[in-house]
């Protein structure tokens, strides 16, 4: 039930801020790395390296701190739900029910960081005896291809909800939580920044999907004659948040964009290519521009308003380390 009165929404608005009301447990960096235990490191130095996106630094102190307890809890999490699944087959006299594979969703904002994390997860998370197969998929791929967005007029709203093939992405979720031996998902190309046509990643019963995005997070409208529409997140099983100063992002977006200019924007067949002679001056103003322009704006509208949906949320600070973990009560 949601207060309709304008002074009872600021008052729980306030408590909600002032911590007094919320659904969630919160954590200070050295809290959650306690919870660690001796959840044994098996990722080297190097490997952190190789999975890290670029302007996206992560230390080995960062897993450690971080990430080593949040793989626990998720072995934990997904053993727990193997079990259930195994009474719920018992129960229903489906012994020959194939198992769903346990799905987790990564959102946030642009250049926050959702793809180290999600690689850094995916490859902890293979190392725990009872998940070995774990796969990792962005939403990038259900985006509209180029063409299409351009004749819908919706290129400067890449990103948005309105630019993905919703229905598409609804489609995979469930064949993936059906439990489907072979799912096939389109692929992206951020070289390009396009579907590549006829290209597919190929998905093979998972024990443990991760889902990236930026809007997995959001909820649909919900009909008034109650008719069931399903969210994407409808079909996670557990969702990170990752959370940063919109100064930080801003900071970030600009940095990467500038660093792009000397690696990827170089290649003949990146869409960017036209930026990558920029001076630095030019560069930032474009950076900017892009951010002001399409970024901010679906942050804003789309993106920050899911964040409370989230199971976790894992708030970075100015450098990219993640001070504050807020974890969603059972």
């Amino acid at each position: 039930m949601t207060p309709t009165d304008p002074a009872q929404r600021e008052t729980l608005a306030e408590a909600a801020r002032a911590g007094t009301i919320s659904p969630y447990r919160r954590f200070s960096r050295d809290e959650w790395a306690h919870l660690r235990a001796d959840t044994p490191l098996t990722l080297s130095a190097e490997e952190v390296d190789r999975l890290q996106s670029l302007n996206d630094p992560i230390s080995l102190d960062e897993v450690i701190a971080i990430y080593l307890p949040l793989s626990r809890l998720l072995s934990l999490y997904v053993a727990a739900t193997q079990g259930l699944f195994k009474a719920t087959q018992r129960f229903l006299l489906a012994e020959n029910e194939v198992k769903s594979p346990y799905i987790i969703g990564v959102a946030g904002s642009v250049a926050v960081g959702k793809s180290t994390t999600a690689r850094v997860l995916e490859a902890l998370l293979a190392r725990w005896p009872n998940t070995p197969k774990v796969t990792l998929v962005t939403t990038d791929g259900f985006l509209l291809p180029n063409a299409e967005l351009n004749r819908l007029g919706l290129m400067e709203r890449k990103g948005f909800p309105e630019s993905y093939d919703t229905a598409a992405l609804l489609r995979f979720l469930n064949a993936i939580k059906s439990g489907e031996s072979t799912v096939r998902a389109p692929l992206y190309s951020h070289l390009v920044y396009d579907v590549v046509p006829g290209e597919e990643v190929v998905i093979e019963r998972p024990d443990i999907l991760i889902v990236e995005g930026l809007n997995v997070l959001q909820p649909a409208r919900l009909p008034k004659d109650g008719t069931a529409i399903p969210f994407v997140s409808d079909f996670f099983d557990f969702s990170i948040y990752l959370d940063a100063d919109e100064a930080d992002l801003h900071r970030w977006y600009v940095n990467r964009f500038l660093r792009l200019r000397h690696t990827a924007f170089r290649d003949p067949r990146s869409f960017f290519r036209r930026y990558a002679e920029l001076d630095e001056a030019k560069a930032m103003e474009i950076a900017d521009g892009l951010w002001n322009r399409i970024n901010l704006p679906n942050l804003r509208e789309n993106i920050v308003p899911t964040r409370q949906r989230a199971s976790l949320i894992l708030k970075k600070g100015a450098s990219h380390r993640i001070e504050d973990v807020q974890l969603r009560r059972l």
